[in-house]
């Protein structure tokens, strides 16, 4: 296969495209060395030179033939010379992607995790995506991109490890057959990874629902290695798998790299700041902290699972409820809606599921703290709660942290749920309302 003679702009999707670049090129692994991506790059330029060699061979055949047969196949071939005109779609190195032409300087988005070198252009990546959303709406699959620290697994560096965690080094998983273990030592890269009960579970079940991509913050062998060890087989990601060093924009994840539409795509991640442009697709993950080293990172002074010798539920822990809420999703989207296919919004029905879980609630907050309170009450509307500002008998909920303030003695009295903030917190992660029994809030000062 010719990566000059075989275009990928006939290709029929991204999947396609991908294993015609990999096929072209020699390069089915992501992480090849840079020999042979320099190899890759000379035979690249060949083949290209080849062409260009042949097309300038027809055209002094071409003009040394008489002027009306010339002229009469100039006039026949009109139309196809106009289709035949390479508008180079993306490039590798230097060389149009489909005519192999030397390209004057560097265009279009980088997609460096499908293979190093590798652009497209807008054009280009509309297609696949055109192309992309056609094929996979008709096999009733949407697109998911899956962070993966603190959503899907827990990382620390060896060294990091607290003295109640020392019995993990003798508890480890044999990488030989890493789909049957969950806590892995990475020698080689001085870690330990414990991956997220039932997330092998929900891989499972929701690729079959979903086209899935890997996005992290971490940098790209961090990034492979954590796909090895969630998808062993290759089932899921394959070569999506998005690291820190393929993103366009520093500190931030885009959906701009991902070949899917944003009409299409749902994104699970624990980092809401991290995707400032695509908040609408996004569903945040609480935060899964199985050692010392990760609650620390986020302040908080506690032990960690690890330490206390425990886990997440498996079935009814935050992968198990997310993968009911992406169930809900994919059935309301493909199943519930009226009209074409190809016209319909997943941010839609994400925000009609969402708007659902606290419908009928009427909140109000109670002393709570200034900076906290606009996130609180933002997230308590989005969930379909109404929120006041002063008491009135239509309330049924009191938020607050402390059960002296005289809010919450109303509450008391007049029989309606005090909760803590937590409560609402919980019912954003769960998707779910949470029982108010569960949120109690204790007195911690004197009434006023």
């Amino acid at each position: 296969m010719s990566v000059v003679t075989d275009s990928p702009a006939h290709s029929s999707g991204s999947d396609d495209f991908i294993s015609y670049l990999n096929d072209a090129l020699d390069a089915s692994s992501p992480d090849s060395s840079a020999d042979e991506e320099a190899e890759t790059q000379d035979e690249f330029e060949d083949v290209s030179r080849n062409k260009r060699r042949k097309l300038e061979s027809t055209e002094e055949t071409e003009g040394s033939t008489s002027e009306g047969i010339m002229e009469h196949k100039l006039v026949v071939a009109e139309s196809s010379v106009k289709v035949d005109v390479c508008t180079h779609p993306g490039s590798f190195g230097e060389m149009c992607i489909r005519c192999g032409q030397k390209l004057d300087g560097e265009s279009g988005v980088t997609f460096g995790y499908i293979h190093k070198g590798l652009r497209l252009h807008d054009e280009e990546i509309s297609r696949l995506r055109n192309t992309d959303m056609k094929k996979y709406l008709f096999s009733k699959k949407l697109y998911l991109v899956l962070d993966l620290d603190h959503t899907l697994l827990n990382t620390t560096i060896l060294g990091h490890l607290s003295s109640e965690e020392l019995h993990l080094l003798n508890e480890t998983d044999s990488l030989e057959d890493v789909s049957k273990g969950s806590l892995f030592k990475l020698e080689h890269m001085h870690m330990m990874t414990k991956l997220r009960p039932f997330v092998r579970t929900f891989l499972k079940e929701a690729s079959e629902m979903f086209e899935m991509y890997i996005y992290t913050m971490g940098d790209r062998p961090y990034a492979l290695e954590m796909a090895k060890l969630l998808d062993p087989q290759g089932e899921y990601f394959n070569s999506k798998v998005i690291s820190r060093d393929d993103g366009t924009q520093r500190h931030q994840k885009g959906l701009d790299i991902v070949l899917g539409q944003e009409s299409a795509v749902l994104i699970l991640d624990d980092t809401e700041h991290a995707w400032m442009k695509h908040k609408n697709n996004l569903i945040l993950m609480e935060r899964y902290h199985f050692f010392a080293s990760s609650c620390r990172q986020f302040g908080f002074n506690c032990k960690s699972l690890a330490e206390t010798k425990s886990d997440e539920n498996e079935t009814d822990g935050a992968l198990a409820k997310i993968l009911e809420m992406l169930k809900e999703v994919h059935c309301t989207f493909f199943d519930k809606l009226q009209g074409d296919l190809v016209d319909r919004d997943v941010r839609q029905v994400l925000s009609s599921v969402r708007g659902k879980i606290l419908s009928g609630c009427v909140i109000i907050f109670s002393r709570i703290n200034h900076g906290a309170l606009p996130t609180l009450k933002r997230i308590a509307e989005q969930m379909g709660a109404t929120c006041l500002m002063e008491l009135d008998p239509t309330v049924t909920h009191v938020v607050a942290t402390d059960a002296g303030t005289e809010k919450s003695r109303w509450a008391v009295k007049e029989k309606k749920f005090l909760v803590h903030p937590r409560w609402i917190e919980a019912a954003n992660y769960f998707w779910q309302k949470q029982p108010e029994e569960n949120f109690v809030v204790k007195k911690t000062t004197n009434p006023l």
